[in-house]
């Protein structure tokens, strides 16, 4: 029997399960360089329940949730903007503009269309709001999820740098037009 997926805003009910997904799923994003305490210290400081509750409080941010019957089965994080960083600022010269700071489905799921529905969503979302592009920064070793964006009309604009723990990584920042 065919897994039925519904993508929905985010509720203050799912956040100790959103929590979970976090800290299952960010892990998968990083480079195989990364230490594991630099990622757990992310996760504690930014993915936790109480931030994720926060964010969900936050009128600039929008969290939505892709789940089945049983559990979530991924999420996305849109803020409002654009990064005051100069970097992300040349970027992305198109406004207003949303960033897609998250995007992340369970390893079980991946291949499949859970990343797809929240995609379509969240470029929706932006879209209604009146944006007119959305933007992101992926890790320039994560190449599944840069193949995953430019499939849904993502293009790289410029880099960014991205500091986990001691380390910087580098990112490329994709924007897609809307």
């Amino acid at each position: 029997m065919p897994m039925t997926v519904q993508v929905r805003p985010a509720q203050a009910e799912d956040v100790a399960e959103l929590a979970d997904v976090a800290a299952a799923t960010f892990p998968l994003a990083c480079p195989p360089s990364s230490s594991p305490d630099d990622i757990a210290a992310f996760i504690a400081g930014n993915l936790s329940a109480e931030r994720l509750g926060e964010y969900l409080r936050d009128p600039e941010r929008a969290v939505f949730v892709a789940h089945d019957a049983a559990r979530i089965l991924g999420y996305t994080m849109l803020i409002r903007g654009v990064a005051d960083d100069a970097d992300v600022q040349r970027a992305v010269p198109e406004r207003p503009a949303i960033e897609l700071s998250k995007c992340y489905v369970l390893p079980d799921v991946h291949g499949g269309k859970v990343a797809a529905l929240l995609m379509d969503a969240s470029v929706g979302f932006a879209r209604d709001l009146g944006a007119r592009c959305v933007w992101l920064g992926v890790n320039q070793e994560n190449e599944r999820a840069q193949r995953f964006y430019r499939k849904h009309r993502f293009e790289v604009s410029g880099t960014k740098t991205f500091q986990l723990g001691a380390r910087i990584e580098s990112d490329y920042v994709l924007v897609r037009p809307l």
